[in-house]
């Protein structure tokens, strides 16, 4: 509920502050104008972005490689430019923080430390809440535990040079 509180009643009421008083600073227009300005760059540095991100999950996907990572910064970068969109300057500087490659890479690696990937008679994902977990179950979809946050099961192939890499793909069983 805190986390709702914030960006759905606070965070508008904060925004319209700020509006207001950079209006009475640089005046109306210039507002509205700086306004429009940073959707229009933020559309144009999410469509950068969200293709160079689209080819590097295409690279991994045909190399035999899950795109995790190029998936956490696709999400992150739909969320970065929904809130360029949004009009404000407080949602402006964290759309921005989305967009960078930095910030956006550091972004992807701490929510992907806290995905868990699990592999039984059904191939699914949990991601685990730890402290402060707002589903109060450790998991986003029921049961689960912290204790077992920090184990990762898996197979894995040695790869020999020379050999054929289409071959030597993941594959499902």
């Amino acid at each position: 509920m805190g986390i709702f509180l914030l960006i759905f009643i606070i965070l508008p009421i904060v925004e319209m502050a700020i509006l207001i008083k950079v209006g009475t600073v640089i005046g109306a227009l210039s507002t509205i104008g700086l306004v429009l300005l940073t959707a229009i760059i933020g559309a144009a540095l999410l469509r950068q972005q969200g293709l160079a991100t689209l080819l590097r999950a295409n690279q991994r996907i045909n190399s035999g490689e899950l795109p995790a990572r190029e998936v956490a910064e696709g999400l992150i970068l739909a969320v970065g430019g929904a809130l360029l969109l949004t009009p404000g300057f407080v949602t402006d500087a964290i759309g921005l923080l989305c967009l960078i490659p930095f910030t956006r890479q550091w972004f992807a690696s701490h929510a992907l430390k806290r995905m868990v990937v699990a592999s039984g008679s059904t191939q699914s994902f949990r991601f685990t809440g730890g402290q402060g977990d707002p589903f109060g179950s450790g998991n986003a979809f029921g049961g689960g535990s912290a204790a077992d946050d920090d184990v990762i099961e898996g197979e894995y192939r040695e790869e020999r040079e020379g050999a054929n890499k289409s071959s030597d793909r993941l594959e499902k069983k």
